[in-house]
């Protein structure tokens, strides 16, 4: 792989990772809702999630998402009922507001263990990842190494880009005075999460 060719995929990814997403959106809330640790959770969840993904996609189980309706199908309906189901959390959160409660008393754990989910349960993830990889493999030089060097700069990439989401959020919060406000962006994003999950469940395989 040359420098060119890597500097072409490093290209795709920032596109990829700053097109808004429901990483973007698990990102952005729980940044507003938790501040910067929860956020720092969330993201690190995000990128476990994402980097399972690239291991499957590296040991073949992205071709067979890609090619296999059924499986897609399953992962793509579970993915969608999870978003659905974050988006009506969101919907109905309580719009009163404290970072540093909110900080001290919700587990970063849980939050962390959410995003893993929210980048599982994303079939179009791994599908795409099972394309894009191999429009960038060299087959005349050693594979391993070429994934592991797209890997990492998939996500190395994301989290750079979310944590842009999480600082543009925490400035959005920074704005916020009041319940009102806070219900409103709640509906805001909990109306974006469904939006995303209704558009999960019409995603096709090919």
């Amino acid at each position: 792989m040359t420098l060119d060719w890597w500097f072409a995929y490093l290209l795709t990814s920032v596109i990829l990772s700053v097109s808004p997403g429901s990483g973007a959106i698990n990102t952005m809330t729980t940044a507003i809702s938790h501040g910067y640790r929860g956020a720092a959770a969330s993201i690190a969840g995000l990128q476990t999630g994402l980097a399972i993904h690239i291991v499957l996609v590296g040991v073949g189980l992205g071709t067979l998402f890609s090619r296999s309706l059924l499986a897609f199908e399953i992962l793509k309906w579970a993915g969608a009922a999870y978003l659905i189901w974050l988006g009506i959390q969101q919907w109905r959160a309580a719009g009163a507001l404290d970072l540093n409660t909110l900080a001290h008393t919700q587990s970063r754990g849980r939050l962390f263990k959410r995003a893993v989910f929210v980048n599982l349960t994303n079939p179009k993830s791994i599908v795409f990842l099972a394309a894009l990889f191999p429009q960038f493999i060299v087959p005349q030089q050693p594979q391993v190494m070429q994934y592991v060097v797209l890997g990492v700069t998939t996500v190395v990439v994301d989290i750079i880009v979310m944590i842009g989401y999480a600082t543009l959020a925490t400035r959005i919060a920074a704005w916020i005075k009041g319940p009102r406000q806070m219900k409103a962006l709640n509906r805001v994003f909990g109306s974006l999460f469904m939006a995303i999950g209704a558009l999960l469940a019409t995603a096709r395989s090919h």
